[in-house]
């Protein structure tokens, strides 16, 4: 079961020109809000990752708004371990599962949650914030991630778990963002 105070959330590279392009963007893009916002409500720590910002662009701008005091890191390793001021950050921050959502499924997502799980971190990949360029990288990164060991929920799906009854304090609030 997830727990409240030793899960975060990870956002992957939903930046640029790439974020339209991936399948599904538009549910990818207002998944991710929900979940960003479940977080918030729920006083997870959130790490948004952009690779090669200089490149390829910022975080898009409807995610934008919801990165007020969390840690936005620039990356240029596919994998986040693989850049050391994230690895960094990651191992500083307390969390001991991560909830891993973004872009590319099959690439910078992929590699990253197999780094989390070769660092002993939990993963739990959240399928339904997720995408690829194409439906056969994305399904195929989440059957490989599932084989290595990260845990596949959805944004209800975790948060729910997350408070596990319906008389946790946020549960009102959840409610609204998952209607």
């Amino acid at each position: 079961m997830l727990e409240q105070n030793t899960t975060g959330l990870l956002v992957v590279d939903i930046q640029g020109k790439l974020a339209r392009l991936v399948e599904e963007s538009d549910t990818l893009i207002a998944n991710t809000a929900r979940l960003v916002q479940g977080a918030r409500v729920l006083g997870l720590p959130v790490v948004w990752l952009e690779q090669n910002p200089d490149k390829l662009g910022a975080t898009v701008p409807e995610l934008q708004s919801l990165q007020a005091g969390d840690l936005v890191l620039p990356k240029y390793s596919f994998g986040a371990l693989g850049e050391p001021t994230v690895a960094a950050a990651l191992a500083e921050s307390g969390v001991e599962h991560w909830l891993v959502c973004g872009i590319e499924t099959h690439i910078c997502v992929y590699q990253s949650v197999l780094g989390l799980l070769a660092s002993g971190a939990g993963v739990s990949l959240v399928v339904d914030a997720v995408s690829s360029r194409t439906l056969a990288n994305r399904d195929l990164a989440i059957a490989q991630l599932a084989a290595r060991g990260a845990a596949l929920t959805s944004v209800e799906m975790c948060l729910y778990e997350l408070m596990g009854d319906c008389r946790h304090p946020a549960f009102r609030q959840i409610l609204s963002l998952v209607k």
